[in-house]
């Protein structure tokens, strides 16, 4: 294990080029896949401000590379990171930032003002990277962007700045500050700048593992976001310690539960949540609101054109012109071995639906299995916002506060997060004006008081499209679907997560030839053991029984063929005539109701 100051260390020497990314191809060899989007929506999603606030704007544009004299916006640098670049638009990318980089505009307040944000598409767009080919996912499971590498390359590019004399004269000429007062007021601003991100590097992101491209620990980010940085309390911090691998989100929209752990099905209140952990400016210190308490630069219109352009996605169809075609017979025979040992838990278009919320919507009715059964990683469940006893410093959060912690000096990190996420949502609510019906549709038509899971318990997503978000499980500890059908004691222990996609195995490439990252499962969050098949009852990860190898490529090549038609959209609200999760006796949460109600 790291200490902290060998963490630092070792951290501060990190600088944009990695070997998680294989040279550019040519941009007319990106394929776009049918995903229901036009290109309208896709720049929408792209680079529609969710309120965040890194930095200047001017600022980010300029500044350079640690290294070097290049802008850290250049497309090496952005390439090297794992981040995809895109060409200028002039109605949503001016500047021609890359993917998931935003511009957001504050109208007033004290932090009125042009930022550079980011927005979910930053972590969940992905591209599959095969024989010169990259083939865009909408929506994915972003393999190859390392976060951390980014705001470290960040943090070293901004103390560059700071210490170098050239590199600041350049930056405050490029910025047009060349005046005696002008340069002042920028060298206050980048060393101001350069301490909030330092800080959230040195302590809210410290780690004892590196994550790697593709995985953050979104749960204790946030955590510490919050309750540390903006609460000012270091008190409260907690070690990173639960990576997990970006989920894919087409079908997110849609479905009743959303996250790995099932716990968020109210849209607006999950994406401004996400929002708070990733450089939403934040006031949790002023006394009351009426001094600035919970005022904030969330941008819920932006939010909700995000999630209102996400509910038109479409799963990606296996691209045979590029990646192969697929075994028709093959897939058939893994169709039915999917229905016998995968469809409890996973379900398929056209899925199997809740029972109807407000104004009649239905969501697809995701199982939610136990962890204790699954047996996959548990440390999601360490995370602060499972812990049920008062271990956080309420600091001026702590008035405001539900019974039974209304002015408690400690409370749970639940409570907190709850009374944040309401308050701050509700004074930008109060700004946005919406009417009921709007308000109903931008929470998602959820009934009032409606109940998460009972115990720790992973959400078994649908399965279309999954063939192109390896790697797999919650954590991404398992390479390739062939791998994730295996007895897990057979799996790799290490592997390296290669930025190639494997179409054989359905998974990332392994041998180190596009990827240097090594994957240790042994590390703490990096487990491998669980949702195994192999012989013997269900219990202690065991979900299935043991396959032969011939079923293990007919399930895959059945994987390969769903989605199987372009652009199939779930229907958002539900279908005509929804199949009922909750009349299905082959349905998880039904045929094992002493499991799904917590008594496993």
């Amino acid at each position: 294990m790291f200490g902290a100051l060998t963490f630092n260390i070792f951290i501060s020497a990190l600088t944009f080029t990695v070997a998680c990314s294989p040279p550019a191809a040519a941009k007319d060899d990106v394929t776009f896949l049918k995903q229901g989007w036009s290109d309208e929506d896709r720049l929408q999603y792209y680079f529609t401000s969710q309120g965040t606030a890194v930095m200047p704007y001017d600022l980010f544009l300029n500044l350079e590379e640690a290294a070097s004299s290049d802008l850290i916006r250049s497309d090496r640098i952005v390439e090297s990171l794992g981040m995809i670049p895109q060409a200028p638009d002039p109605k949503y990318n001016p500047d021609g930032l890359p993917v998931g980089i935003t511009r957001a505009v504050i109208p007033e307040g004290r932090w009125k003002g042009e930022w550079v944000g980011i927005n979910c598409a930053l972590c969940h767009t992905d591209e599959l990277h095969y024989k010169g080919k990259r083939v865009r996912i909408d929506g994915g499971a972003g393999t190859h962007f390392d976060f951390m590498r980014m705001i470290a390359g960040l943090d070293n590019a901004l103390a560059a700045s700071v210490a170098s004399p050239e590199k600041f004269d350049r930056l405050a000429a490029r910025m047009k500050q060349t005046d005696p007062d002008a340069k002042a007021t920028l060298r206050t601003t980048l060393e101001a700048t350069s301490r909030g991100v330092h800080n959230y590097l040195g302590l809210s992101a410290l780690t004892p593992i590196a994550s790697g491209p593709g995985r953050l620990d979104c749960l204790g980010l946030i955590h510490n976001r919050v309750a540390v940085d903006d609460m000012g309390h270091r008190e409260n911090w907690s070690a990173v310690l639960a990576p997990t691998k970006m989920p894919f989100i087409w079908d997110a929209p849609q479905s009743s539960w959303v996250q790995w752990t099932g716990v968020a099905a109210n849209p607006l209140y999950r994406n401004a949540g996400e929002a708070l952990g990733v450089f939403i400016q934040l006031d949790l210190t002023s006394k009351t609101p009426e001094e600035g308490l919970f005022d904030s630069t969330v941008d819920l219109k932006g939010q909700i054109a995000i999630e209102d352009v996400l509910r038109k996605l479409a799963p990606p169809k296996w691209p045979e012109d590029i990646l192969g075609p697929i075994d028709r017979a093959k897939a058939a025979e893994g169709q039915k071995l999917f229905v016998e040992n995968c469809s409890e838990c996973h379900s398929v278009f056209p899925h199997r639906w809740s029972e109807p919320k407000l104004k009649g919507k239905r969501f697809i009715e995701n199982a939610m299995v136990p962890q204790s059964l699954v047996g996959t990683d548990p440390l999601q469940f360490h995370a602060p916002q499972f812990n049920p006893y008062p271990t956080n410093l309420t600091g001026a959060v702590g008035r405001y506060l539900d019974p039974p912690y209304k002015d408690a000096v400690l409370a749970p990190y639940g409570a907190i997060s709850q009374t944040v996420n309401k308050n701050v949502t509700g004074r930008a609510l109060a700004k946005l004006g919406l009417t009921p019906d709007e308000l109903e549709d931008a929470t998602g038509f959820v009934t009032p008081n409606e109940k998460g899971p009972v115990q720790p318990a992973y959400k078994a997503g649908p399965r279309d499209g999954v063939w192109a978000t390896p790697p797999f499980l919650h954590n991404g500890s398992v390479p390739s679907l062939y791998e994730l059908l295996l007895p897990a004691r057979e799996r790799s222990k290490t592997f390296y997560l290669g930025g190639d996609f494997d179409p054989v195995k359905v998974g990332v490439d392994t041998s180190g030839a596009s990827g240097k990252f090594l994957f240790d499962t042994s590390l703490v969050g990096n487990s491998n053991a669980g949702h195994s098949f192999e012989s013997g009852p269900w219990q202690n990860g065991v979900i299935g029984r043991l396959l032969t190898d011939d079923e293990r490529w007919a399930l895959i090549e059945y994987l390969k063929s769903i989605p199987t038609e372009d652009a199939q959209v779930t229907p958002y609200g539900g279908p005509a005539n929804p199949v009922s999760a909750w009349d299905d006796p082959h349905f998880f949460n039904v045929k094992h109701p002493e499991i799904y109600n917590g008594k496993y």
